[in-house]
């Protein structure tokens, strides 16, 4: 498994991460199968996020993995928060409160990234700062970043906070390409020309963010995977032609095509499968071409201009 840096920080990870949202739908021995099989095979990064199973999905990773300091100093642990019912709340008290939950959950003394889930837009960036300095001070948390925000939120926080924001998680997927669309059609009148997302992934790549990629098997929102789905026929028929060439299969060239970007981001795969992971896995080490890359894009339904 390739390693890559995250963001401006020292940590080195798997180019890989387990998305842990599903891990509340199994067993203590299922969890502890499927991480320890991720593990095996290089992946070490484990993304959480505290409204993950009503925050059982944490409770049942750290059971399943057996958590003591062993453990732990082989892994990187990153959770969200942010999330509540009916609302989002950036308030002080609900991001220290939501990390010791989930230090206690994952029975761990600190959280190697912690990420402001989803944009408040009531947030009072000098209490985010203030959160975020305790935070750091005490231990609890070593690098900070945030999840499904665009630039000039994130600038808006960095005004306040001393802590380097290191991560943006955003969604995509050969099917979900927004933020690539727009690049591409600068200066024209189609509709993906519209920025909806202000240029993200060159902020990120300006500002040394690293853009970590949720939901990359989906189409649309949550509507499905696009993998062997009838609905993407073409797409279905290049992802195959190049992983047979590859030797691999069509998830593993679906994320293949994401880690290919300069941008150099991190994919986050929430399979709970362990055959289905390691043959995503295999994407690790797949280099493609840029014919190919734009081969994939084209067969999505995209257009160039």
């Amino acid at each position: 498994m390739k390693k890559m840096k995250l963001g401006k920080s020292n940590l080195e990870v798997s180019n890989i991460s387990l998305g842990c949202m599903r891990m509340s739908e199994l067993s203590i021995k299922e969890a502890e199968t499927v991480i320890r099989n991720a593990m095996e095979l290089g992946i070490d990064f484990f993304d959480h996020a505290d409204i993950y199973g009503g925050g059982q999905s944490e409770e049942i990773f750290a059971e399943g993995i057996g958590m003591n300091p062993a453990v732990r100093e082989n892994m990187f642990l990153q959770t969200k928060a942010g999330i509540r019912k009916g609302y989002f709340d950036f308030s002080k008290e609900h991001i220290i409160e939501a990390v010791d939950g989930s230090l206690k959950r994952l029975k761990t003394d600190y959280i190697d990234t912690f990420l402001l889930h989803r944009p408040d837009a009531l947030v009072e960036p000098e209490e985010v700062a203030e959160a975020f300095t305790m935070l750091k001070d005490s231990g609890k948390v070593r690098h900070f970043g945030v999840s499904n925000h665009n630039p000039m939120q994130i600038e808006l926080l960095k005004k306040y906070v001393e802590q380097d924001l290191i991560v943006d998680q955003l969604q995509l997927s050969i099917m979900h390409t927004g933020m690539i669309d727009a690049g591409l059609q600068v200066n024209t009148k189609h509709d993906n020309s519209i920025n909806r997302d202000d240029s993200i992934l060159d902020y990120s790549r300006l500002n040394d963010m690293t853009v970590q990629a949720w939901s990359p098997f989906q189409y649309g929102y949550f509507e499905g995977a696009f993998i062997d789905n009838d609905k993407f026929p073409e797409l279905n028929t290049k992802l195959q032609e190049i992983a047979y060439r590859k030797g691999v299969n069509k998830s593993a060239i679906a994320i293949a095509w994401i880690l290919r970007h300069p941008a150099k981001i991190q994919a986050v795969v929430g399979t709970m499968n362990r055959e289905r992971l390691s043959g995503i896995a295999k994407a690790s080490a797949i280099e493609l071409t840029r014919e190919e890359w734009y081969e994939i894009y084209l067969a999505a339904g995209n257009e160039l201009p």
